[in-house]
C-alpha cells in the first residue's frame, strides 16, 4: 500500500489519539481491511469508514476495536 493511501486511510478513521492508543501504534490496525475490503472505496466524506462498517463480521479484531473506540456503529 503507498504511503498517500495508508494516509488517506488513518485521516479517514479520524487519527484520534485515543482510537489508535492501543498496544502501541495502532494506526495500521485496518489496514488489511481496508485492503480486503475497501480498496476501491474512495476516501472522503467518510467513505471508508462506512465501507468498514458494512464488513464488521469479518474485520480483524484490532480493525473492529479502532472503530469501537471510535464510537463508530
Amino acid at each position: 500500500m503507498s504511503k498517500l493511501r495508508f494516509a488517506v486511510l488513518v485521516l479517514a478513521i479520524g487519527c484520534s489519539g485515543s482510537a489508535f492508543a492501543q498496544g502501541g501504534d495502532g494506526r495500521g490496525a485496518c489496514k488489511t481491511d481496508y485492503d480486503k475490503f475497501c480498496a476501491g472505496t474512495a476516501p472522503g466524506g467518510g467513505r471508508v469508514v462506512a465501507c468498514l462498517i458494512k464488513q464488521q463480521n469479518q474485520l480483524s479484531d484490532a480493525c473492529k476495536n479502532v472503530l469501537a473506540s471510535r464510537k463508530v456503529k
